[in-house]
């Protein structure tokens, strides 16, 4: 009773300040506020934002914690010292170069927010959560947190908070900020260096006369867009024991979180189903074209082109954008015609840009971005389409 005494005469102190947002996002952040509806409701449910933020995040935390162990392992086998891949020397790698990218992704993130609410007297929104969640698992291990600050200070002020706030942006935020940083800081985001912890540092001790081996650790995609084959089986693709971005690489996880995110109502399996057929389809195109003759081996798009077409759902991070990034419920389409429209093209063009852009073959991130503010339009023609048929209807009827 003293604690939740001592709450209630806070709560009262700061009601009606400038500090009234801040201390109420705090005060609620575990649990919910005492206020109850008094009036009749017309819907009565437990979920509120903050749950539906938290159950993403929840469906997140097994990539995170796998992304770990992972960048261990991969740091000790392009070191040629392999270890076991649930150890605790993979694990304390991933672990103290992990967490200070979530530590800065939600520190600066909502302090921003924070700022935002106090100046504009509103309460402080939820989205972050899963936004601050997000941009770790798709940035490669050893990027500078300063850039990471400024990046997250981009996508959350550029890219939400100039049109609103959550809810109101009409582009993805984790994209935005992926976005930024890879046009803004292109050689931390791309290449054979990034992915791989420690291949940078070796990289400029070898320039500066060090006499040591180098690292390297480039994707399965930066392989393919150089015209080389890939060195990694099925199973090490589909479970995730391959360099890339923390949380991209394990498709086997993904779909878990996929399959959670369906089971709770919060994700779109319409967007997540649509989008697999998009880009099986382009992959199908593609595999066509090479097996008609139309594209010989001396081509720089032929390695990409002949990938089995059903490689492109394990590679990169497709499934990993599908799954969480695509069907963020702010930006997607919100007709259910318009989530097939919008997810097909989305796997459509993320395949597509894969191929014809061998400087950046994870076309996904594009993709996403692309449709997001195409899928207001999607809706529109939707909508309207639905109107145009009910009229008839209506006509039919009284005629």
């Amino acid at each position: 009773m003293g604690l939740k005494s001592n709450l209630h005469n806070l709560k009262e102190k700061y009601k009606g300040t400038k500090m009234a947002p801040a201390f109420n996002a705090l005060h609620t952040f575990l649990y919910l506020p005492n206020d109850t509806t008094h009036n009749g409701t017309h819907i009565k449910a437990a979920d509120d934002l903050k749950r539906t933020m938290n159950t993403v995040i929840m469906a997140m935390i097994p990539c995170l914690i796998f992304g770990m162990f992972n960048a261990g392992y991969q740091h000790f086998s392009a070191l040629g010292t392999p270890v076991d891949f649930l150890s605790w020397d993979a694990f304390y790698i991933g672990l103290i170069k992990i967490l200070p990218l979530v530590v800065v992704s939600y520190g600066v993130g909502l302090g921003i927010e924070f700022i935002f609410a106090t100046i504009k007297n509103h309460e402080v929104e939820e989205g972050y959560l899963v936004t601050g969640m997000l941009v770790p698992l798709i940035v490669p291990i050893d990027i500078p947190l300063w850039m990471l600050a400024v990046a997250v200070t981009f996508g959350v002020v550029i890219g939400k908070e100039v049109f609103g706030g959550t809810g109101m942006n009409i582009l993805n935020p984790a994209l935005t900020i992926r976005a930024f940083l890879f046009f803004a800081y292109p050689t931390w985001m791309s290449g054979d260096k990034v992915w791989i912890h420690g291949a940078v540092e070796r990289t400029k001790e070898i320039a500066a006369g060090a006499n040591i081996d180098a690292i390297s650790g480039e994707t399965i995609l930066g392989s393919l867009a150089q015209g080389h084959h890939i060195d990694y089986s099925i199973s090490d693709m589909f479970f995730g024991f391959i360099p890339g971005s923390v949380g991209e690489t394990s498709t086997f996880l993904i779909i878990l979180g996929a399959l959670f995110l369906i089971f709770t109502k919060i994700g779109s399996w319409r967007i997540m189903l649509s989008a697999v057929v998009g880009a099986l389809t382009m992959g199908l195109i593609f595999n066509g074209v090479v097996s008609s003759g139309w594209i010989t081996e001396t081509s720089k798009f032929y390695t990409l082109m002949s990938t089995e077409f059903w490689h492109h759902l394990i590679i990169g991070g497709f499934a990993f954008g599908v799954v969480f990034m695509a069907t963020d419920p702010v930006t997607a389409s919100q007709t259910n015609k318009g989530k097939w429209i919008y997810g097909f093209l989305i796997g459509f063009l993320s395949i597509m840009i894969r191929v014809f852009n061998p400087a950046y073959p994870e076309g996904v991130m594009l993709a996403i971005l692309l449709m997001n503010v195409f899928a207001p339009t999607i809706d529109h023609y939707i909508i309207k389409g639905n109107v145009k048929k009910r009229m008839k209807r209506l006509k039919v009827k009284t005629a």
